[in-house]
């Protein structure tokens, strides 16, 4: 069984995705970008945004298995693993980073989750 799940963003309909995916046993949560005038701020938007997505699903943050982060700048990671390490606490994931292009200059930090679905 599959079930999708839509955060009602312009761009789903457009590029043709949706937030997340409930499939296989996982949730699998959808690049997500943040707003904010810099990368701190826009990792808490993007992290905000997913929280809400896990939740949808049932899940949360601790039910994280892999997040993969995406960024312009790898120089620009530092200062958001305080975020980070608030957000998944006592229960850290495998996490990868990986300094790439993103949709647009404006954002500096792009963060993609899987988690365990509930049973």
């Amino acid at each position: 069984m599959i079930k999708r799940i839509s955060s009602g963003g312009e761009f789903e309909a457009k590029i043709g995705y949706c937030r997340a995916v409930i499939a296989g046993g996982f949730v699998h949560v959808a690049g997500t970008v943040g707003q904010g005038d810099d990368v701190v701020a826009q990792c808490k938007s993007a992290l905000e945004i997913i929280g809400a997505a896990l939740q949808d699903a049932g899940a949360n943050f601790a039910d994280v298995v892999r997040v993969n982060y995406y960024m312009p700048d790898r120089a620009e990671f530092e200062p958001c693993w305080p975020v980070l390490a608030q957000t998944f606490g006592d229960n850290p994931p495998a996490a990868t980073m990986i300094e790439c292009g993103l949709i647009d200059p404006k954002f500096r930090i792009e963060i993609e989750v899987t988690a365990v679905a509930p049973t």
